[in-house]
């Protein structure tokens, strides 16, 4: 085991090659994905940089930046994560500041840094199977296809036409995934076919339409980042 640095959101441990991070079930609190997420290996060859910065009443944030392509996470959800969401901060009281300071010091010395682009995930994606309940779907995704099984209730009359719905992810070239936190969020798989598809995600068979209560970030996001990472893998398959 290595050393290990407490905060009041996670608990990163330090080994030679990566940090390791477990997220505290209070952070909860605020943002219901970090518990969720409960534990990510970061390899240093993931992170480009490391900050430490003051935070709110007495406490300082310790964080480290993913660099581009290495995490599915951060790629599905493209910027869209409230701050108390970001998995890779670390909330500490201002008396852990120097001991901050000495782990910023030590990550840096030993991070890749931009590096060039990256052909590959370098950070887990949430392992399948994986599910979640949209508003006019059940979304599954068993690591090697995405099903969406419309509700009558919610589905669109073209999504009810034209059936519940498969995507192997050698079929797929992307997730676009809009968070339920903003208005008319959805979760939308982008076909490698580059036929057109409907302008409108309630229109899109390979959509599914999120709402209050449903495809909560928690859920959805892991979801997506899950389905690119494959998709991902599925290009270098052999």
């Amino acid at each position: 085991m290595g050393d290990v640095l407490a905060g009041s959101n996670a608990v990163w441990e330090f080994e030679p090659d990566a940090v390791v991070i477990r997220y505290s079930r209070s952070a909860g609190r605020n943002a219901r994905l970090l518990p969720a997420l409960r534990e990510r290996r970061i390899p240093h060859a993931a992170l480009e940089a490391v900050e430490l910065a003051a935070g709110r009443r007495g406490h300082v944030v310790l964080r480290a930046v993913p660099r581009a392509g290495a995490d599915p996470l951060v790629e599905a959800a493209g910027g869209q994560l409230k701050e108390t969401a970001d998995p890779y901060r670390l909330i500490l009281p201002d008396s852990s500041e120097t001991l901050a300071e000495f782990y910023r010091d030590e990550l840096r010395a030993v991070i890749a840094g931009p590096g060039e682009p990256l052909t590959r995930f370098l950070v887990d994606a949430p392992p399948p199977p994986l599910a979640f309940k949209a508003y006019d779907a059940r979304a599954l995704f068993d690591g090697r296809t995405v099903s969406f099984r419309w509700f009558w209730t919610g589905a669109s009359t073209a999504k009810w036409k034209a059936g519940d719905q498969s995507f192997p992810v050698e079929e797929l070239r992307g997730v676009d995934w809009r968070s339920p936190e903003l208005l008319h969020g959805y979760l939308r798989l982008l076909r490698r076919d580059g036929g057109p598809q409907p302008g409108e995600p309630d229109q899109d068979p390979a959509a599914v339409l999120f709402g209050l209560g449903y495809g909560p970030v928690q859920e959805s996001l892991p979801f997506a980042a899950a389905v690119l990472a494959a998709i991902r893998a599925a290009r270098v398959r052999p």
